[in-house]
């Protein structure tokens, strides 16, 4: 028995000083743990931060009440300023519409200008969408119906109020208001006079919240939501169009990861003493490892794209120039990233343990497994410093939005200047390190 815990001790001494082993136990599920706790509501705090960009064309009362109740949602960021003009100007549905097609925005309520109209009873809105990701369209849509439905009713009853007065003038209104004051409180008690006044102002408590099919059916008669998809209509397979990109990434990370920490496989046969006493130097070396790796991550992009092709019908044909600059860009970076951990990690081990955290980490924040709009705010910000989000981001333009080089170019030059950055770094590392002495 003494043997085994001697030898017990010493598995527990190796498993201690191995640093990639402990971060795979224990740091990265308590990350991932915490990123699917926030996602999913197991924290208690939910989606935050959404941008809906809200259009009023009109001065119907219910366009300010509805907006009113929106920006009391935490989850919804609520737009409806210009920001990017010198002067703040409320936003229009023509701006909404181009952003909408950028991708800039994902969601605008409109309220047009027949939003009340003395033909009809009732309210009609306009929703515009660009549902890139499912999850967070059903959440969009879930909590605008719910907030729409709550608030919308109390606008009717003073519209109701301004109505009733015009046509059978305010002192007939406020003798039948004064009636059913009364016959209201001798029903149900109460004070008459509160109760008057309630119904004057249009504020007489209703059960909004009510889930049973008439009342639904009522509100929907009443409520007119327009639905149109702006961007992505055309596309034929849209769950496979926006997952493959962030999938694919994943894959490719952990792909070129491994092909670049094979540099210490090759330092411990001695292959770069036989290539360095040869007229070959050094960053020799490096370029060939990095234009190996653009080669096997544009094969490796071409080979998942094409398979989804065949497989789900994802579009690649029409837009394919900019799909080839986009894989072109995600596999320079990429590329760069596995050369980053094989310069600053010790050991291939070390390399590798660092490699499945940060590429689990970069996925989970960066959009791969779901939308970043459902973190947390901070998350949110720090999941734009991924190679993984720009790469997704490319990917959705080009294979969701059909867009035009121009407008690809500036992710392009994040995801290269990104790559540039990081090489710099890393030569600098395997220049004033020892993986090749």
């Amino acid at each position: 028995m003494r043997t085994i815990f001697i030898l017990l001790e010493g598995e527990v001494r190796r498993f201690l000083r191995d640093k990639s082993g402990l971060s795979l136990t224990f740091l990265v599920p308590i990350v991932l743990i915490y990123i699917f706790g926030h996602v999913f509501g197991v924290s208690g705090d939910g989606p935050s931060g959404i941008p809906l960009a809200v259009v009023s064309e009109t001065n119907a009362p219910v366009a300010a009440t509805i907006t009113a109740a929106l920006q009391k949602e935490k989850a919804l960021r609520i737009i409806t300023t210009d920001t990017q003009a010198k002067e703040s100007k409320p936003l229009s549905e023509a701006q909404v519409r181009e952003r909408l097609r950028a991708g800039s925005l994902r969601f605008a309520l409109i309220f047009p200008p027949d939003t009340e109209s003395d033909d009809r009873f009732g309210v009609r809105l306009k929703f515009l969408e660009n549902p890139r990701n499912e999850i967070e369209t059903q959440t969009v849509r879930g909590l605008l119906e719910k907030t729409i439905f709550t608030s919308a009713p109390q606008a009717f009853l003073a519209s109701l109020q301004k109505r009733a007065s015009k046509a059978i003038g305010q002192p007939n209104l406020d003798q039948f208001n004064h009636s059913l004051a009364e016959a209201i409180t001798k029903a149900f008690g109460g004070d008459a006079n509160e109760t008057y006044a309630r119904i004057s102002k249009g504020t007489l408590p209703t059960n909004t919240g009510a889930s049973s099919t008439s009342g639904n059916s009522f509100l929907d008669k009443l409520i007119k939501i327009d639905s149109e998809q702006v961007t992505g209509a055309q596309v034929k397979s849209p769950m496979a169009t926006r997952s493959v990109g962030g999938w694919a990434m994943m894959f490719l990370l952990f792909s070129l990861s491994g092909a670049a920490t094979s540099l210490f496989d090759e330092k411990k046969v001695g292959l770069y003493q036989r290539l360095l006493s040869a007229p070959v130097r050094r960053t020799h070396i490096l370029w060939s490892k990095y234009l190996f790796g653009m080669l096997v991550g544009l094969v490796q992009l071409g080979a998942l794209f094409t398979a989804g092709h065949f497989l789900f019908g994802i579009d690649i044909t029409t837009n394919l120039g900019n799909l080839i600059l986009i894989c072109f860009a995600a596999s320079s970076a990429c590329v760069a990233f596995g050369m980053l951990l094989a310069a600053i990690a010790p050991t291939s081990t070390a390399a590798n343990g660092m490699g499945t955290f940060l590429i689990l980490t970069m996925s989970a924040i960066g959009g791969a497994w779901f939308p970043t709009s459902l973190m947390p705010e901070f998350i949110q910000h720090l999941s734009k410093l991924t190679i993984v989000y720009w790469s997704i981001e490319g990917f959705l333009q080009v294979l969701w939005a059909n867009c035009t080089t121009l407008e690809l170019l500036p992710t392009l030059g994040i995801l290269l200047g990104i790559a540039a950055v990081v090489n710099i770094f890393s030569i600098w590392r395997f220049n004033h390190g020892q993986i090749f002495e």
